[in-house]
């Protein structure tokens, strides 16, 4: 009896160049020791969050804008940055360098949001409950609209997403999170592409923003594939000079606004 073989393509982690053999060197990106073995993605299977969701083309026309759109966090550097305040049904990607602030400045986001909007849905996948609650202590951001989840898998997030019905959806962090059907690691393309483009379409069909937090690189880069800067609507990088009190945030992409501010924290 003869066995059937899986089939695999190379794929690189850094642009998502595929080949259907392994190579030392990506011919897209000229990228060194970058491409991994990976199970080709069967579209067909995959759903938004397990379901189907269909929407009709509009006439542009015919689409109407409430100008009260924007949503205004209370936190005015931030606010500013992002051009006045959230709009919803965005998703935003916040980097930064270990231990800058990142996950510190997103809890007291969502604790401002979920005091004026309602709940808010903070996950964390890189820390217990307990490990944040310390944090919310110290911050005084204890809201009792602010829900925090400790898990990587994106199916169990997606359940309590709908559970909840959140006004915004923190992901801490992006590189962490992994879809159970897909054989490659957290972090690879695959998965990082995957469950961001998932939070993607929750975010545009519910009108509901998303915020991602992503590693960087040494070299300052946004650690991981390209292709999560070009699928979010915002990019924000969270900076700082060594041994400086201040921390600096940045715009490098925002589709809502101008990419000429920068925020002193």
């Amino acid at each position: 009896m003869r066995m059937s073989m899986k089939k695999t393509v190379s794929v690189c982690q850094q642009c998502g160049y595929q080949s259907p053999k392994w190579m030392g060197r990506c011919p897209g990106c000229g990228e060194w020791n970058s491409m991994i073995e990976e199970k080709p993605i069967d579209s067909k299977k995959y759903q938004f969050f397990g379901e189907t969701v269909l929407q009709r083309p509009v006439a542009l026309f015919n689409i109407e804008i409430n100008e009260q759109i924007r949503v205004e966090i209370g936190i005015r550097e931030f606010d500013r940055i992002l051009g006045g305040g959230i709009v919803p049904g965005s998703v935003v990607l916040i980097g930064g360098m270990p231990g800058i602030g990142k996950s510190t400045l997103l809890l007291q986001i969502s604790n401002q949001l979920s005091s004026k909007q309602g709940t808010v849905l903070y996950v964390s996948g890189e820390e217990s409950i307990e490990q944040t609650k310390l944090r919310a202590d110290r911050l005084g951001a204890c809201s009792e609209n602010l829900y925090i989840l400790s898990e990587t898998n994106l199916d169990i997030i997606a359940g309590y997403i709908k559970e909840l019905s959140p006004k915004l959806v923190v992901i801490d962090s992006i590189q962490v999170i992994y879809k159970p059907d897909l054989e490659s690691a957290p972090g690879s393309l695959s998965q990082v592409r995957e469950c961001a483009g998932e939070f993607t379409r929750f975010a545009k069909s519910k009108g509901v923003p998303v915020f991602l937090i992503g590693h960087v690189t040494k070299e300052g880069s946004i650690a991981g594939p390209k292709v999560l800067e070009h699928m979010v609507d915002t990019v924000l990088y969270f900076e700082s000079e060594n041994y400086h009190s201040y921390r600096v945030l940045r715009a490098i992409k925002n589709r809502f606004g101008s990419t000429n501010e920068i925020g002193v924290f």
